[in-house]
This record gives C-alpha cells, structure tokens and sequence, in this order.
C-alpha cells in the first residue's frame, strides 16, 4: 500500500532519499542464471548520474557507484532478492536550511507535507529525482532478461525547449549530449539551453521510447493492458506530465480509416497502434512518447506560503539542472524495461510453448 514497489513477478522496491546516506532497490522474482555483474549496472548509471547532460546538467558530482549485496553468486543471478546500494557522496543539505518552514512552487513540498503530517526538505527527500537512480539500477538487471530475447529499448530527446526533431536518425544519438536523433536540432536546442539558463528558468520537452523485438502477446487483458502498465510506470517518474502510445493524440484527429494499421502477410501496414492492440503487443515496433515538465526549481523571485499559511516569497538557487532531459532518458527505459520483464516471466505463466 505505500507504493515504493513496481510490478507483479518482476517486482521491485526502491528506498532511500536525495540527502540520506544513499538510495537503494531490492529485485525480487529475478530469475535464476542471468550473467550480472556491478559494471553491468554501472553503465546504464553513468547516464542518468548528476553531471552527466552537457549544458543542462547539475553541478552536483555523484558517482553514484552500485554496490550488489546479495542475489549473486559466481556473477549470475541465484533467483533469490538482488539487493543494490548506492550511497551518496555529494549532498549539501545545508543549502536546503532556508527552505524548511517554505514550499517550494511546482514541487511536492507542499503534498507530502499534507499527506504524511511532514516532510525531509533537503532536496525533495524521497519525492526528489535522485530516486530515480534505484530504478535505472534494477532496469539493468531487467535488461539483462530483455537482452535473452533479443528486446532492445531505446529513448531519446524528440523536443526540447519547443524545438522539435525534423529527422530520426538514430545513429546520431551518441553524438551529441541531449541523445537526440537530430545534430542539428540538439545544437539548437542547447543554444536554448544556455538562452535559458541566463534568465534564470528551465525547460521541459518530449522523450520518444522506441522498443524493437517485443514478442507479440504480452500485456493482459482488461486491467493489466500493457499501454495502460507502459502509461502508469512512465508517469510514476516525477517530472513526467503526459504520455502517448504510438499516434497517441493525434489519432483523435483522424478518421478511423486513417488511423487503422492495415493487416498484411508480411506484417502491420502503419503502426499508429504503437505496437499494441486491445492492450497486447503486436510484435511490431512499441513506440511511446513522454512530456516532461520544466525542473521546478528556477532562480527568479516566486509566490508560496510558508507552514504558517503566510505568503512568501522565494528564489531557489542551488545545484540544479536546466531540464530534466537528458538525464531522465535512462530513467524512461529502465520503466519501460521493467515492464517488459514482468510482462514477460507473466507470459510465461500463460502459454508454455
């Protein structure tokens, strides 16, 4: 009932705060004789750690280094709990003192204040993004199941700051620090970057998850849908606001012979299903789209009330990121990774052949 675990086999629990001693996951439902080692984990860490995100990065250095506790032996999964530990390096929660009787505007100050009668107010606590960091950890652990299958995600930048993508081009996602599709678009994006960032604001886009060699039949029928379990994991991520499977909302734009994915003996005509019908993947291409919201945390003058109900105003300065674009890539694809895997060993249960 307290909502820090994530799915039904695969299942995984997240702890730990921004400024406490560290964050961790514990993977249960794993199954046995996966080969995995901490530098399996660390890779897809490095990506989502802070510093990481060219221009649109935090200042703050967190190496955010994985250690495994248990649920390994010999450097393959025993089918036991895998327990991950990341312990924070680089958190000045003194930068926080001001904010302890204020709710910061756009943040979940003021919620879980109301919700739990308190709240850690170094940095978010456990409502902060360096939560995410748990995640990407046991995405990697369920990538090592998708890998079996010859299942690949991949997420990358398709707006950021109101400028959009004018190509796919998915080998130039390494080129640039924004894992956009588009050199030329990243280039403007981060002079938007910079543009921005000298008036003391931030800025939100759009982040496409591209799954390719998912098997046809996963998902459930009814409640367990998988664009409804895609939705729900990509909208636990804090700065995430909407989400869109395949032609998504611009389907209600067509006529149902536009938007129809013609059946052929080869395979699907269009993908405007994104990879899904009735709530069970097609075997085509599974494609999603997030819209994530501008970092909160701005450095121009805003209205809030303090815990005594009395108006307020505050900068909010600190080590923050411009956008949460790049970093929340990495987050994206470890949700959509976890889903699979549950999806996947549920599957199982379902046909043996």
């Amino acid at each position: 009932m307290a909502g820090n675990t994530f799915g039904k086999v695969f299942q995984v629990t997240t702890w730990g705060e921004s400024h406490g001693s560290g964050l961790g996951v514990v993977i249960d439902g794993c199954p046995p004789g996966l080969e995995l080692a901490a530098a399996d984990i660390q890779v897809s860490l490095d990506r989502r750690r802070p510093g990481q995100g060219g221009p649109a990065a935090t200042p703050r250095k967190e190496p955010d280094r994985v250690e495994i506790l248990s649920g390994i032996f010999e450097g393959r999964t025993t089918g036991t709990p895998i327990s991950l530990v990341i312990f924070n390096q680089d958190a000045h929660s003194k930068s926080y003192d001001h904010l302890r009787d204020i709710y910061r505007p756009g943040h979940g100050d003021i919620t879980y204040q109301q919700k739990y009668g308190l709240r850690d107010h170094r940095g978010g606590g456990r409502a902060s993004a360096r939560e995410t960091a748990a995640r990407v950890a046991a995405g990697a652990v369920a990538g090592k199941l998708l890998a079996r299958r010859g299942i690949k995600v991949c997420a990358y930048t398709v707006m950021l700051g109101g400028i959009t993508i004018g190509r796919r081009n998915l080998a130039e996602i390494g080129e640039n620090p924004l894992f956009c599709p588009d050199n030329e678009a990243a280039a403007r994006m981060i002079a938007r970057i910079d543009e921005v960032r000298r008036q003391g604001d931030t800025l939100g886009g759009i982040v496409e998850i591209a799954v390719q060699g998912c098997p046809a039949g996963l998902g459930e029928p009814v409640f367990d849908k998988l664009d409804a379990e895609l939705a729900g994991a990509l909208m636990s991520i804090g700065a995430v606001k909407g989400v869109e499977i395949g032609a998504g909302f611009a389907a209600a734009a067509l006529t149902g012979s536009q938007n129809n994915d013609p059946i052929e003996p080869g395979g699907f005509g269009g993908n405007n299903s994104g990879g899904i019908l009735a709530g069970i993947s097609n075997g085509d291409e599974i494609i999603a789209r997030v819209a994530v919201k501008p970092i909160p945390s701005i450095a121009q003058e805003q209205r809030t009330i303090n815990l005594r109900n009395e108006p307020v105003t505050i900068k909010i300065g600190g080590r923050h990121d411009i956008s949460a674009i790049p970093r929340i890539i990495p987050v994206c694809e470890a949700m959509v990774t976890l889903v699979l895997a549950d999806h996947l060993l549920r599957q199982a249960t379902v046909r043996l052949n």
